[in-house]
């Protein structure tokens, strides 16, 4: 199955931010094609990225709910 575009473009930010939290889990999703594992951790990580700093006024913070939305879609 073919990944969302724009959703990889989104997780791709994620994995140049250096933020531990995101940074990591976005580039196993990258790596690993279709892998329930990656996708799961991905949305754990997006979802405690955005309970911490999705609100702060960033670039990121409607990207973290933009991306949940796809992930779930």
């Amino acid at each position: 199955m073919a990944k969302n575009p724009r959703l990889t473009e989104i997780v791709t930010k994620f994995a140049e931010s250096g933020w531990d939290v995101i940074d990591a889990p976005a580039k196993e999703w990258l790596k690993y094609d279709d892998c329930p594992d990656s996708t799961k951790a991905l949305i754990k990580a997006v979802t405690q990225a955005n309970e911490e700093c999705g609100s702060c006024g960033c670039e990121m913070d409607p990207l973290y709910k933009e991306s949940l939305e796809l992930l779930a879609a």
